[in-house]
């Protein structure tokens, strides 16, 4: 008999808690962690033992001998995707759902979907987890006024949090369960059958699959709830993102894997780019250079990654869709600060639907109307599956890393990220908004890990060749964080949050050995700081 240690509800979200953990509710978690805890052990350690493999052989990733046969094999495709979601030209991203009035607002806007994040835009405290998961529930049972019936709003891609995460306050047979089981369990609980008869899902963002045997794993998750669910195979479909360069290598066994189940793939800038310094940050030739003026889609790397991307899934008869536009529309239309987020998000995006991507993500939702403007000008239909990247990508292009240096702004900036990350966190919340953009733990990851990778390789300032040390990134900490403070008049509470922020990335930016995630760091060692806050 399997034993259960399920913490006391949040203060306030009581009912909320009921609602959702039923006894009903609750013997589904456990059956599905019981299931499946071995198999999630084991892609972590298959995690460690591919990096420590890297590492000992100096070796590179490449496309696998042991799966040619798949990516040489033209016959297969995936299933054909629903029909909500053969259109969804602009999703809303970044919206976690415990931000009840954002989530609301994002389901009376015109975008064909919203990104329903319990990840990189969302802080996983216990309170946010069981307020967004209730929120998703209100909505898809019609239970809020105002918002459309589920089949009307815009389609729910419901993203549980990455398989790095665990979820403290749920224990199976003495063990903390994997934070992605505790939401997806309790998604496909309540919701799985709703959606499904409304004909709007159940779909999922799967984040941070970092190889085909993970995308096996959450196929048999999958098969197994269909069952459990009475679901019919292929019901519960998934767009995987690809955020990681060694998944990258592994697009069509990934793609295969899922094929039944499949909605397509993903392709985003930050955490792909901070996945390299993650698996070889500690080499040389796999330096990063500064973010802020030498890396973006453009760049030779990550536009074959994009190619590769677009090519693999619509060759297969899957979506490809792109990033995520974070810049924020200043409040005044007529300024010129205001044309010129247009222009600069209008280009970016562009760039990506001439690329071939079927869709893609803004923050900002008044970006919906004009960005869904700007596929109906550049394309034709509801998606570009006819659209085939003519490329022949190579393990040299992928693995290439853009040439430039590092300027004194990009240290610093990358430095205000990682603080105001950290301090968002500590007070439960997952992202924040910085120089007209909104940070996620996405673009948190990418600045902690250049600056870590920047002093590991003591590189030198454009500016002013000093070189990139532990005292100049201590001594640049201590400024950003004055120039913090007095930007926003700060509380002295709120000064002693931003000074434990600033010291836990410090502490962080100067480890001997790359913390693989900054999220699962804040989460395993930092689990009782947001109580002091």
């Amino acid at each position: 008999m399997d034993n259960v240690d399920l913490s006391d509800p949040p203060a306030g979200l009581e009912s909320e808690f009921r609602t959702l953990l039923t006894p009903d509710a609750i013997h589904f978690l456990v059956q599905l962690v019981s299931t499946f805890n071995n198999d999630v052990d084991k892609i972590l350690w298959h995690r460690t033992a591919r990096k420590s493999n890297l590492d000992l052989n100096n070796s590179y990733p490449d496309f696998s001998l042991e799966t040619a046969h798949i990516r040489h094999d033209t016959s297969w495709k995936v299933a054909e995707v629903p029909e909500r979601l053969q259109n969804r030209h602009v999703d809303i991203g970044d919206t976690a759902p415990c931000q009840t009035e954002r989530f609301h607002r994002a389901l009376l806007s015109s975008a064909q979907g919203i990104q329903v994040d319990f990840d990189d835009g969302n802080c996983p405290t216990f309170f946010n987890q069981i307020k967004g998961i209730f929120n998703v529930y209100q909505v898809i049972y019609n239970n809020v006024p105002g918002i459309p019936p589920i089949s009307e709003a815009p389609v729910l891609m419901l993203r549980p949090r990455a398989w790095n995460m665990v979820e403290h306050n749920m224990l199976v047979n003495g063990r903390e369960i994997p934070g992605p089981l505790f939401d997806y369990g309790l998604l496909i609980y309540h919701a799985g059958t709703r959606l499904y008869e409304s004909g709007s899902g159940p779909f999922f963002y799967l984040s941070k699959v970092e190889s085909f045997l993970e995308a096996r794993l959450w196929n048999q998750i999958f098969v197994w709830t269909e069952e459990k669910l009475n679901l019919s195979l292929g019901s519960i479909k998934a767009t995987v993102l690809i955020e990681s360069v060694l998944a990258s290598f592994e697009m069509e066994e990934i793609l295969y894997e899922l094929r039944d189940h499949s909605a397509g793939l993903n392709c985003g800038i930050w955490d792909y780019s901070a996945s390299f310094v993650s698996k070889f940050g500690h080499r040389l030739e796999f330096l990063l250079p500064d973010r802020s003026k030498y890396v973006n889609m453009e760049k030779h790397f990550l536009k074959s990654y994009m190619d590769l991307l677009v090519q693999t899934c619509h060759r297969r008869g899957a979506l490809a869709t792109g990033g995520m536009a974070a810049l924020l529309l200043p409040e005044d239309k007529e300024s010129a600060e205001y044309q010129s987020v247009t222009a600069a998000v209008t280009r970016l995006k562009r760039f990506e639907i001439n690329a071939g991507v079927d869709g893609f993500m803004v923050y900002d939702i008044d970006l919906v109307v004009p960005m869904q403007k700007l596929f109906m000008e550049h394309t034709n239909g509801p998606n570009q599956l006819d659209v085939i990247p003519p490329v022949d990508i190579s393990q040299t292009d992928l693995l290439t890393m853009p040439a430039g240096g590092v300027t004194l702004f990009g240290l610093k900036y990358n430095i205000a990220v990682g603080i105001l990350f950290i301090d968002a966190w500590l007070k439960g919340e997952g992202h924040f908004y910085y120089c007209g953009k909104v940070e996620d733990s996405a673009t948190a990851e990418i600045s902690r890990s250049q600056v870590w990778q920047w002093i590991r390789h003591q590189v030198k300032l454009e500016d002013d060749s000093r070189t990139v040390t532990r005292s100049l990134v201590h001594a640049l900490v201590q400024e950003v964080e004055c120039q913090l403070d007095d930007e926003s008049h700060l509380s002295d509470r709120e000064k002693k949050r931003l000074h434990t922020a600033a010291e836990i990335f410090t502490e962080i930016v100067q480890k001997r050995d790359f913390p693989e995630f900054i999220t699962t760091y804040l989460n395993l060692e930092h689990t009782f700081l947001c109580g002091n806050f």
